[in-house]
């Protein structure tokens, strides 16, 4: 077997370093996000609910498609926090619904509407 040249030996080198460099930064994130999030205070506050949307990905091929859903919550000081909420309490939470949200960092806990 004869050697490779330098340019294959190289891009090899550079596309592995790309493929390891994104896995570790990926991983990083994730941990800095739940560790950020664990040491974050429970936080309650009256909110209202302003929007809603879902997002679809994947689902091409064999592979089924994936949806995240995400609410936007306005605050009496008219501030926004957006959160990615669960399947099963996306369903039952409606634009214009107001009650106590309770979040941690960026992490959606509970809704709890007032009538």
């Amino acid at each position: 077997m004869s050697e490779l040249p330098l340019i294959f030996i190289l891009f090899g080198g550079v596309i592995f370093t790309l493929v390891f460099g994104t896995f570790a930064y990926v991983i990083i994130k994730g941990l800095s996000s739940y560790f950020s999030n664990n040491a974050a205070e429970i936080t309650r506050q009256r909110s209202t609910i302003v929007d809603k949307r879902s997002e679809v990905w994947g689902g091409s091929g064999d592979s089924s498609a994936n949806t995240s859903h995400f609410i936007t919550f306005e605050f009496e000081d008219h501030t926004r926090k957006e959160l990615q909420v669960r399947s099963d309490q996306y369903g039952l939470i409606t634009v214009g619904d107001q009650g106590e949200l309770i979040y941690q960092g960026t992490r959606f806990k509970e809704f709890i509407r007032q009538y």
